[in-house]
């Protein structure tokens, strides 16, 4: 299935319950651990290891349980005190214990600290080497020392080699194993040389950017484009990069248009197809007259490039990577919450100036994560956003190919776009001194959406908004029993936990279907489309639990005036918190509210169970 919500940056929850690693071989999941605090996330600028503390309740609701996950990546920071790779409770009691993760934990690049790692829960070492070309490692010679001076087992040590090989199996890589590009950075190499791996993977890439492309406001028809006379591309993101889309290393620079983030996890461009391009080629066959300006900080010549014409497309972005780059002053994480490259004031100058003579004017974001907009989002002559995220070497055609609808936009914003930067649960941590920083995760259980909705702050864009060229309604929630109480239902029903045994948190009681959330999807609009239904859940105020919590989602293509029915299910883990002092999960306590919405914050349909 196509992306639901847009993934451009697997952030906050959804990087744990939906998002897996996209170019790994196996289905790596992303750290399991509370990585992604947003005082991290954003903009930390920290000379030290950072540590990370977390309550037991916390860390359990968060995380959630993994699903069909082959690989867990553990951080390279502590965990209350722990080097997350050394960390006990978090590796063996919690993941492979009580979920009964039967995958293999994989620390970061060089995040292991010492061979006892393999003792509490670590299963591989990356990329090895103590440090990068050392020869030297934690595992290897010092692993077998360690089994023969009795700190390890040598059950543990086949524990780990199982784990790996199951693995291998469960992605099937044992079975019709395509050819191998060995190093994507060097085509050229002997061993690369006669091996294309590519295939047709670009349709998919351009599928793929187009249904992750969030339309975040429409106003007087402005999209989708309908054979405009004249147009302007305003902004250096809608052009290609004067070095080439490889032009820097680990993709380290901003240099044309964003369509991919820095650092060692990124991969090498086989081309870049630029908006300006792709929109060059559709102005050419619908005959439109097609000009643009490039350069960012000079907005009075965007100005006179965009005046006058029927649309100016006006392209913003704000990057970021791993540490070890420094772009325009941002080692890594970003310094603050705004458009890079004058990207505001290009927009309120086009707006203000342009939009004066041409009140059209679309905007197109490609960006890491959210960026504060209302420095113009409410300008009226700001016609159309468009949230382009991260979407790869097809950017320009899957961009054309949402601007003229040929796509019809359906992605969901996977995170909130505050007012303010201070609107967020988390703030910045500069720290320059020799204390080791602390994160301490205050916030709870109150992430994203949930801190906005548990403080009552208005966002710009909610957590799953996004638009559509066509409207839907909703009709006709039911909520019904999925099946037949079991004994084990009824310890849960009447207080009890789930238990402490191994894997008691993945048992299939606790999984099973409980109840059945059933309602009507309707397209009442005049193109065909697709809507993102959202299940959620509102506890009962006594249980301390945050006032919705996503539960389910789906995606239901529908055609004008026609309508569908969407089941969703709520199963017991669903319905529980974790119970700390038991140690084991249990039922919410008072009633529970159920609800079905088009965003966190759109409610259409509303119901109750207990």
């Amino acid at each position: 299935m196509l992306p639901v919500f847009s993934l451009s940056l697997p952030l906050l929850l959804a990087q744990h319950v939906w998002g897996a690693e996209p170019n790994q071989p196996s289905n790596t999941a992303r750290t399991w651990t509370e990585s992604h605090n947003l005082a991290k996330a954003f903009v930390a600028k920290l000379t030290l290891e950072q540590k990370v503390n977390i309550t037991t309740g916390v860390g359990w609701e968060v995380g959630r349980c993994v699903g069909n996950i082959a690989a867990q990546p553990e951080i390279g920071w502590p965990v209350n005190g722990t080097w997350a790779c050394e960390n006990d409770y978090t590796q063996n009691v919690i993941l492979k214990h009580q979920m009964g993760f039967q995958g293999y934990i994989m620390s970061d690049w060089q995040a292991t600290h010492s061979t006892i790692s393999a003792a509490r829960g670590l299963d591989m070492t990356m990329p090895g080497d103590i440090t990068f070309n050392s020869g030297d490692s934690y595992f290897g010679a010092n692993l077998t020392a360690a089994v023969k001076n009795g700190q390890i087992t040598q059950e543990r040590v086949t524990d780990m080699a199982e784990r790996i090989v199951a693995a291998w199996y469960l992605v099937g890589q044992d079975k019709n194993f395509p050819d191998v590009n060995f190093d994507a950075f060097r085509p050229l190499d002997p061993f690369n040389k006669h091996v294309d791996v590519q295939a047709d993977h670009y349709k998919l890439v351009r599928e793929m950017g187009a249904a992750s492309t969030v339309l975040l406001k429409n106003v007087k028809g402005a999209l989708p484009l309908k054979k405009p006379i004249t147009m302007a591309l305003i902004g250096s993101d809608a052009g290609p990069a004067q070095r080439g889309p490889n032009g820097y290393a680990d993709r380290g620079g901003l240099d044309g248009t964003l369509a991919m983030g820095w650092g060692s996890g990124t991969a090498e461009f086989p081309y870049l197809i630029s908006p300006l391009e792709a929109l060059q080629q559709r102005a050419k066959a619908d005959h439109t007259s097609i000009g643009w300006w490039l350069k960012d900080w000079d907005t009075a010549g965007a100005a006179t490039a965009a005046a006058n014409k029927d649309v100016a497309l006006v392209f913003i972005a704000s990057d970021s990577g791993e540490d070890y780059i420094t772009v325009d002053g941002n080692e890594g994480d970003r310094n603050n919450l705004t458009a890079w490259n004058n990207g505001d004031e290009l927009v309120k100058a086009v707006a203000a100036a342009v939009a004066a003579v041409n009140k059209n004017t679309v905007v197109v974001v490609h960006s890491v994560g959210p960026i504060i907009l209302e420095p113009w989002v409410d300008h009226p002559n700001v016609t159309a956003i468009l949230w382009a995220g991260l979407p790869g070497q097809e950017s320009g055609n899957s961009l054309v190919d949402v601007v003229y609808g040929d796509v019809n936009p359906s992605a969901k914003l996977p995170y909130t776009i505050a007012k303010e930067s201070e609107d967020y649960s988390a703030q910045v941590i500069y720290n320059d001194s020799s204390v080791q920083p602390q994160i301490p995760y205050t916030e709870g259980l109150l992430i994203d959406y949930r801190w906005f909705d548990a403080k009552k702050i208005e966002p710009r864009y909610e957590f799953g908004f996004g638009l559509s060229y066509t409207t839907f309604e909703y009709s006709s929630l039911k909520v019904s029993r999925a099946n037949d109480a079991l004994t084990k239902e009824l310890i849960w029903w009447d207080g009890g936990v789930s238990g402490n045994k191994t894997g008691a948190s993945i048992e299939t009681w606790l999984h099973d279907p409980l109840f059945k959330v059933s309602f009507t999807v309707k397209n009442t609009g005049k193109v065909a489309g697709s809507e993102v239904p959202q299940l959620y859940i509102s506890p009962s105020a006594a249980t301390n639990e945050p006032p919705n919590v996503l539960r389910g989602f789906d995606k239901v293509q529908l055609n004008p005036g026609q309508s569908k029915s969407v089941d969703m299910i709520l199963s017991r883990y669903d319905l529980s918190i974790w119970d700390v002092a038991r140690q084991g999960w249990a039922r919410m306590n008072g009633s529970v509210g159920v609800w079905v919405g088009s965003s966190s914050r759109d409610q259409r349909l509303k119901g109750s169970i207990f």
